[in-house]
């Protein structure tokens, strides 16, 4: 049967190697976009930024991520997880590179837009194969390291920021974009020598390709009869369209994925952009320095949350985290709202718990619409799910600065805890149970909670 080899193989080395490999794109994409959060302060300055463009610079990169994931997901499904998974960093690593000439805000939006380009093409192309490469007694797990790499990239960006900050001052801020070319050369180095994956082989008939690629990875030699099980499994000869997931059942599993990614994504997306300035406006002053320190903490919450959901998403569930995180994040934003005005000390230890609880959730992000979706469709419905997450998340990232300016501190923390509550109400209705479940499986049980 097909999980003999691949839903119920052991773990190899080549997998350990392909879930670093995969992990280094969430870990540059958190990185690239939340190093603009420490930037942007010097960048406002030495650029003479309105409030709007900061808004603007903040937001370009979720607006490249949406196009990139929904051009490439569908571009992926058609020529492969392989090629895709190098191309896209190099145009991360050009784009950051650039950054170090930036002389114009116009110039600083377009690199922006074009390293969101590439954060959005790495979405479905990574955790598409991963997903497909992966045993099912890890694959929830494994897919949500995705999550926290993207975590560990924002807080070793805010790491990095501070440190030139303090260095070098804020005309440093070159210097921080330019770094993530650094790190992008790295990761594409981990990248090469990445097998295809068997399953999406299968889907397009190249059945003695795909049996060749398992047999190195499992160190044995594969047969002809088990492969065929896979395509079998696979259903190689129904090539699904795009256009399926526009109705019906995966309409309601994109739109489910879509939509709570976006109510896990503003308030962090939020935090990650402008968190040293919704810190200011919380009781921190204008001190810069003890407001990145400040925002270095609650990137540590949304890490340190990661840990425990990985192991709750495995031994209680995927609905469960998903709806405790939802329920429990919104309680955490209502303090904040309701008295805005509260000491520093307040402040730090509920968005510090907020920060906890959806690191936590937010492993999901990734595992869902893996899940929910067949090997023909795989990378476009993540790329479409992202899609949708980004339009509200485009939205919300460029009205935060708008929000705290004109209806203030407290309003603007109700709406993030409203948000998170809508979560809750989608998940409740909408989230399905994919655990212990082979990806085949998975990607067809009936949308019953």
């Amino acid at each position: 049967m097909s999980s003999h080899l691949i839903d119920d193989s052991p773990l190899t080395g080549y997998h350990k190697r392909l879930i670093a490999a995969c992990a280094g794109g969430p870990f540059l994409d958190g990185y690239l976009l939340s190093i603009i959060g420490v930037a942007l302060t010097g960048a406002t300055s030495q650029l003479s930024l309105t409030p709007g463009e900061v808004g603007l610079v903040g937001a370009v990169s979720l607006v490249g991520l949406f196009v990139g994931s929904l051009v490439f997901g569908p571009i992926t499904d058609r020529i492969g997880r392989r090629l895709m998974y190098t191309v896209d960093l190099l145009a991360m690593i050009v784009a950051s590179a650039a950054c170090l000439w930036v002389e114009t805000g116009w110039q600083l939006l377009a690199l922006r837009f074009v390293v969101g380009l590439a954060v959005g093409a790495d979405y479905p192309i990574a955790t598409a194969l991963l997903a497909e490469w992966m045993p099912k007694k890890y694959r929830g797990a494994m897919i949500g390291l995705l999550s926290v790499f993207w975590l560990a990239g924002a807080v070793i960006a805010y790491l990095v920021g501070f440190m030139l900050t303090s260095a070098y001052g804020e005309g440093s801020w070159r210097w921080m974009l330019f770094s993530g070319a650094i790190f992008g050369v790295i990761v594409f180095l981990l990248r090469l020598g990445t097998h295809e994956s068997p399953r999406w082989l299968i889907i397009k008939g190249r059945v003695e390709e795909a049996r060749l690629d398992v047999s190195k990875v499992l160190g044995r030699e594969v047969s002809l009869q088990e492969i065929t099980a896979l395509a079998v499994e696979e259903d190689s000869g129904n090539q699904q369209r795009f256009s399926e997931l526009l109705r019906g059942i995966h309409l309601r599993r994109v739109l489910f994925c879509g939509l709570t990614w976006m109510c896990f994504a503003i308030p962090q997306f939020a935090l990650f952009t402008y968190g040293p300035i919704i810190l200011s406006h919380l009781g921190f002053g204008e001190n810069t320095a003890a407001a990145t320190l400040g925002q270095i903490v609650l990137n540590l919450g949304f890490l340190a949350g990661s840990f425990p959901g990985m192991r709750w998403v495995e031994t209680r569930g995927r609905r469960p985290l998903i709806l405790g995180s939802f329920l429990f994040g919104a309680l955490a934003l209502l303090p904040l709202g309701i008295w805005p005005d509260a000491p520093a000390w307040f402040v730090m230890v509920f968005f510090f718990l907020f920060a906890f609880i959806n690191g936590a959730g937010n492993i999901l992000v990734f595992i869902y619409p893996n899940e929910l979706f067949p090997t023909q469709l795989r990378a476009s419905a993540v790329g479409l799910a992202t899609a949708v997450s980004r339009i509200g998340a485009v939205i919300g990232t460029y009205l935060v600065p708008v929000s705290l300016t004109g209806i203030g501190t407290g309003p603007t923390m109700l709406i993030g805890a409203g948000l998170t509550a809508l979560g809750f109400v989608i998940s409740l209705f909408w989230a399905e149970e994919t655990r212990n479940r082979d990806l085949a499986s998975a990607a067809a049980i009936p949308a019953i909670p």
